[in-house]
């Protein structure tokens, strides 16, 4: 069943409600008029007086306060008092006349509308005594014998318990449908909200999706600053210092030699500038893990430089994820550039440390140091490993002083690939001369 159709049956059966609440008082006496007219006879001309005047009375009373809108017996001490009235007018009448009982069709039902708390089953017992008395004739049934008390009594009963118990029912079943209607009408309010609140949030979202689009392009940007560095501003660097020191060579082969390592270093730069490019993993890692791709890397700049290297590796080693490999050894690339470039060392020593939930990379030189509030104008090497680092939820620390060389560690989480192969404990160290 539908909203729309439920909405009709609640306004039908507030219709029906209304009606019977208004009139159903007003047409047992009329009833009871009409039946008292045509079936009751041999009463005396006071008889009639009185029924006369308490029914124009009742019909006033009921009229005014229960037909005509606004239905003043809503108030409560009026409907206290109107429910007294009427139940007195009732009385006398059914003693004049058993039919006037007919009125009780209206008392159940508003001994409850307009009645609260235990008032309601006194006023309940009362119109059962009522309907009673009139189902056993009234007064036209004199003399009165103890059967005919009996039978009073457990009528009055049976009608208490029945029609007051359908009436209860029907005020519960009626507070009942108030309640279902106040919910119908809160959760009416709170879509109405929801409405409104997921129309902000698409809203939002939009503005999201295009601040996330922008932060995707500046991040790719300074990703592509990254790898530059990494990839073809090292590169150049090499090759500048070996064709620097082709110039300063003293005989023609070790001007050759300059050359063949300068054509080497180009050749590679370009390699790492296309994959860099194409946003894959550097060459090293593409064909070994990271402990045999780091010691290619410090084979490869040790024999370019002349520097003595110490590299360690120690703890199980096993695959990471690509992103955090990718960290540690550009990190590793952009600390020895940075040794070939400002130290002026003689022995480096490199440790990659595989702990149950880090993986630390430590890179130590004997070279010149410096001061370390002074790394901010460095060039962009410090910031671009801090950048890479942090993006992986790693930390960077850098510790020197002149004359003392420098000390950096890189410390990410040891975040395992997607299908880890068996890790292996090993310590291993190799010496690069």
């Amino acid at each position: 069943m539908t909203t729309r159709e439920m909405d009709r049956l609640d306004a039908v059966e507030e219709r029906v409600d209304r009606v019977i609440d208004r009139f159903a008082a007003l047409a047992g006496l009329v009833l009871g008029v009409v039946l008292t007219a045509f079936a009751v006879s041999g009463e005396t001309v006071a008889a009639w007086t009185w029924m006369a005047v308490l029914t124009v009375v009742a019909v006033g009373w009921i009229w005014l306060l229960t037909v005509r809108e606004p239905i003043r017996a809503r108030t409560p001490w009026v409907g206290g008092v109107y429910m007294v009235g009427l139940l007195a007018l009732m009385g006398v009448l059914t003693w004049l006349s058993p039919f006037f009982a007919f009125m009780a069709i209206g008392g159940y039902g508003h001994a409850f509308c307009y009645l609260h708390g235990r008032w309601r089953y006194s006023a309940v017992a009362f119109v059962a005594a009522c309907a009673a008395f009139s189902q056993m004739g009234g007064r036209l049934a004199l003399p009165w014998t103890t059967g005919w008390w009996w039978a009073l009594g457990a009528l009055l009963v049976g009608n208490a318990v029945i029609a007051g118990g359908f009436n209860w029912f029907a005020a519960i079943s009626g507070q009942q449908t108030e309640r279902r209607k106040k919910m119908i009408a809160e959760l009416e309010e709170t879509n109405a909200q929801l409405e409104s609140a997921l129309g902000e949030n698409a809203a939002l979202h939009s503005q999201l999706v295009a601040q996330a689009r922008q932060a995707g392009v500046q991040d790719e940007r300074t990703r592509m600053a990254r790898e530059i560095h990494d990839t073809i501003a090292q590169g150049l660097t090499g090759i500048v210092t070996q064709l620097e020191a082709a110039d300063a060579a003293g005989t023609e082969d070790a001007m050759r030699d300059r050359l063949r390592i300068a054509r080497g270093l180009a050749r590679e730069s370009l390699t790492e500038a296309r994959r860099s490019v194409d946003a894959l993993r550097p060459e090293p890692l593409e064909q070994a893990q990271l402990p045999e791709a780091l010691a290619d890397l410090v084979g490869r700049w040790s024999g370019t430089t002349g520097v003595r290297v110490r590299q360690e590796t120690t703890g199980a080693t096993r695959p990471l994820l690509p992103d955090v490999e990718v960290a540690v050894f550009r990190v590793a690339q952009e600390a020895l550039a940075n040794v070939a470039k400002h130290a002026d060392a003689t022995t480096v020593g490199i440790t990659l440390s595989y702990m149950d939930d880090v993986v630390v990379l430590d890179v130590r030189d004997d070279g010149r140091g410096f001061d370390l509030p002074d790394r901010a104008g460095g060039g962009f090497g410090l910031t671009a490993m801090e950048q890479r680092v942090h993006r992986v939820s790693g930390t960077l620390t850098v510790e020197s002083a002149p004359g003392e060389g420098t000390a950096l560690s890189a410390s990410v989480p040891a975040i395992p690939a997607e299908s880890p192969a068996p890790a292996a404990v090993r310590t291993t160290e190799r010496v690069h001369l």
